[in-house]
């Protein structure tokens, strides 16, 4: 039997139900964190709490003085224990505000729940075939102060991915309102070009990911230049890699843009070095 961990209690997932009050039914009132499990043990959750931190900020949703990171590392430890992952799995926080009422709620606390399931690898993997991407033409995403976050209202990245089964494309690339390039349905993204990285900044509306975050600091600890920037689709053209990140499938990389074909060297020592770092 799977469970699920609903707001301090232990519950079997297939009974697990949301009231018709709930902010993140009605509202999208909330976010989420995606977590890998490695060895039976969350990763990066350090990074992840602060990222939580920021977002209930940004979400106005007041924090209780007892959700803390040990608090919140003893509660996946236990759900991951009790749906018996011992290697590799992920892990789904989702946040809500607690409160009722219309658009204006009647108080600003927070609840949250959280989701554990085993995936087939143990250690970060290198697709074997580089995944088909092109551009989403049919919406874009908005810069605010929302946009570094995952916000349970994702109906563009639904969307987008629909478009990529539609056109049989793996994934799609995700624009901002001034045509930049920012990221795809899933993951951040990186263009290498003569040794050097490329990823979209914050600025334009990229999520602020903790695995782009992770692969920066390796690059700049190995002594490979990373430079944030607006990415366009030309710059695409010109690069000799495209690989995406993300916290749950590390790396991947792209094989094709529209005519354009890449390599994979930088993303496979690049994903080298992260698994070495954890010690898998």
């Amino acid at each position: 039997m799977q469970y699920v961990y609903n707001n301090g209690e232990f519950i079997p997932a297939e009974g697990f139900t949301l009231r018709a009050s709930n902010r993140g039914f009605r509202f999208a009132d909330g976010f989420f964190e995606s977590v890998r499990i490695v060895s039976g043990k969350p990763v990066f959750l350090e990074h992840h709490f602060s990222r939580i931190l920021d977002a209930l900020k940004a979400y106005r949703i007041n924090r209780p003085l007892q959700f803390s990171l040990q608090k919140l590392d003893s509660e996946i430890r236990q759900l991951i224990e009790k749906n018996g992952i011992e290697q590799g799995g992920r892990v789904r926080i989702t946040i809500t505000r607690k409160a009722a009422g219309f658009y204006l709620p009647d108080a600003r606390e927070m609840e949250y729940f959280i989701e554990a399931t085993a995936i087939e690898n143990n250690r970060f993997v290198l697709n074997t075939e580089g995944l088909r991407v092109d551009v989403y033409p049919e919406m874009k995403k908005d810069i605010n102060k929302l946009s570094m976050f995952k916000n349970i209202d994702a109906k563009m990245y639904v969307l987008a991915s629909l478009y990529a089964e539609d056109h049989q494309l793996d994934d799609t690339l995700i624009q901002n309102y001034r045509s930049g390039i920012i990221e795809t349905t899933t993951s951040n993204i990186f263009l290498v070009s003569n040794g050097v990285l490329y990823t979209s900044t914050l600025e334009d509306g990229a999520i602020a990911g903790i695995m782009r975050m992770q692969i920066i600091n390796l690059a700049i600890e190995k002594g490979i230049k990373v430079y944030e920037c607006t990415l366009n689709p030309q710059n695409l053209l010109a690069a000799d890699e495209l690989f995406l990140t993300n916290a749950i499938k590390g790396i991947q990389w792209v094989g094709s843009y529209r005519t354009k074909r890449y390599y994979s060297e930088m993303a496979g020592r690049l994903i080298g070095m992260l698994n070495e770092k954890l010690g898998c």
